[in-house]
């Protein structure tokens, strides 16, 4: 066979295969110029090949595969469970912590155990309300920062599981249901620890929290009160009850103390005795005090000018239920700096104020109050306003017998700016024009619950002094009817910011109306 031969058949093999497909009935409307032409999604679908590759690939680097699991780890494993916090320093968290509010701290301390601790950083003060929480050092360790601390209820024997709590004056304990309400309150009803056991308190107290200043202790002895002198120099400020002479001696050793409460007294509760010793101790000890508050001691002149002349800075002095002997009154003179004198309680001010000219008078006083006090001996109160003479603020609340007379002994006291008089049944509106109208110096002028001064028995006089006050407060009874009464005399044109704003809103009020009269118009 030639090559003619073969290439013959090659000619014809391809004329039969041409022969054989089947022609095209269906011709494009289109000229063959503008054929559609192929896009990338028509040459991708119609070869998927290398689609099938890359499915195949990805199914072989599934993680189902052990043998494709990464290798690598985060930094912080497991973030969304990790207590972030945890991230700063306790420095850094206290600051955020002191930010927030009172009423937050206590949900805060709940949070983790760290914030229990820092919590208990942020406290300062605290009272004791069971004494083994104390003794066994767990409040040294909650509360590491306190300083101030109240250990008056804490040191009463009483049954907690009690639900009866009793209240007698400014104290309240827990009771059994043995104690009736006709029963009188007494020393079997209130029990204390012993002193020993105080002083422990105290040492273990004035050991961890050595930056106290304020302390509330009943029952405590000598020792037990050196001992907070020692470790708390910085002690400013002591309420000592069921003090004597003996424990004034462990109090003199704080040099820094300027604020003291000594409570010797407490009818029904305790008793104990508070004389001129002790006094001579504390002024010789406490030579830095500005504020004293003497409640049921006993003493005389000698006590009282001890303070006047060792505590030259001593600025308030307040005597609550005192037992001094006669004369005491004119040892006053002895404190130079006293501004603010206070008789609380008290059932009499003095016996034997003793004679005039040896009475003396306070120069830099400012205040006198006097509360709940039995005002009926005249020589008494005469002795107590001439001491007082250069009072510019006089208050009394609640005084039994301060009637006409007794008041006008206040007369004394010319240079008056406040007066104040709440609780003064007696006292009529007569008696108390007698005296304020010679202060030439009244400014605010205070009567509140005085039945006896009557609003129709103002003088003109009287109203006339109403109108200059630059403060006043009227209301001596319920059916105080001031507006009315003094209707047509000057009160509110001039004097009192108070009236004036008064009578300033009153003329707003009525040019509104007009305005929108004429607007309605």
């Amino acid at each position: 066979m030639g090559y003619r031969e073969v290439a013959e058949k090659d000619h014809h093999a391809r004329t039969m295969s041409l022969g054989a497909e089947k022609p095209n009935t269906k011709t494009s409307p289109l000229p063959p110029s503008k054929k559609r032409t192929s896009s990338w999604s028509d040459i991708w679908l119609k070869n998927t090949t290398p689609l099938k590759n890359v499915i195949f690939a990805m199914q072989l680097a599934s993680p189902k595969d052990s043998k494709f699991k990464p290798t690598h780890k985060t930094l912080i494993p497991n973030w969304a469970n990790i207590d972030r916090t945890s991230l700063l320093s306790d420095e850094i968290l206290l600051k955020i912590l002191a930010k927030l509010p009172e009423s937050q701290r206590k949900p805060n301390s709940l949070v983790c155990k760290r914030w229990l601790n820092l919590q208990g950083r942020l406290v300062r003060s605290l009272k004791v309300l069971d004494w083994s929480f104390l003794q066994s050092g767990r409040l040294i360790s909650r509360f590491p920062n306190l300083n101030q601390v109240d250990m008056l209820y804490g040191s009463s024997i009483s049954d907690q599981n009690s639900g009866i709590l009793l209240s007698y004056r400014m104290f309240s304990f827990h009771t059994g249901s043995e104690f009736s309400l006709k029963q009188r309150v007494s020393e079997s009803n209130f029990k204390l620890l012993p002193p020993e056991v105080v002083d422990r308190g105290l040492d273990a107290l004035a050991s961890g929290c050595p930056n106290l200043r304020k302390l509330v202790v009943i029952g405590a002895s000598e020792m037990g009160l050196l001992s907070v002198a020692e470790e708390c120099p910085t002690l400013q400020e002591l309420e000592l009850h069921k003090c004597s002479d003996n424990v004034l001696r462990g109090i003199a050793a704080c040099e820094n103390l300027q604020v003291l409460k000594l409570v010797a007294n407490v009818e029904g509760l305790y008793s104990s005795v508070v004389s001129d010793i002790g006094l001579t101790i504390l002024a010789q000890g406490c030579t830095r005090l500005v504020k004293l508050e003497l409640c049921g001691c006993e003493g005389s002149f000698d006590g009282i000018k001890a303070i006047g002349q060792c505590c030259q800075m001593l600025e308030e002095l307040t005597f609550c239920d005192h037992r001094m002997d006669g004369g005491w009154l004119a040892a006053l003179s002895y404190c130079e700096n006293l501004k603010t004198l206070r008789f609380q309680s008290c059932k009499r001010i003095e016996t034997i104020p003793g004679p005039e000219e040896y009475l003396g008078a306070c120069p830099a006083l400012e205040r006198l109050h006097l509360q709940k006090c039995q005002l009926r001996d005249k020589k008494s109160v005469r002795a107590l306003f001439m001491v007082c003479g250069a009072a510019r603020e006089i208050v009394f609340q609640d005084c039994w017998g301060l009637d006409n007379d007794m008041f006008r002994l206040a007369s004394t006291c010319r240079r008056v700016k406040f007066l104040s008089l709440e609780g003064c049944s007696v006292l009529t509106t007569e008696g108390l024009e007698s005296v304020i109208l010679p202060w030439k110096e009244l400014e605010c002028l205070r009567v509140v619950s005085c039945k006896n001064i009557k609003d129709k028995e103002i003088s003109p006089a009287l109203s006339t002094l109403f109108s200059t006050l630059k403060e006043l407060q009227w209301r001596p009874d319920t059916k105080s009817l001031l507006p009315s009464s003094v209707f047509g005399t000057s009160i509110g044109k001039k004097g009192s910011r108070f009236f004036r704003k008064t009578r300033d809103l009153k003329m707003l009020f009525d040019d509104q109306n007009l305005l929108l009269d004429f607007i309605h118009r």
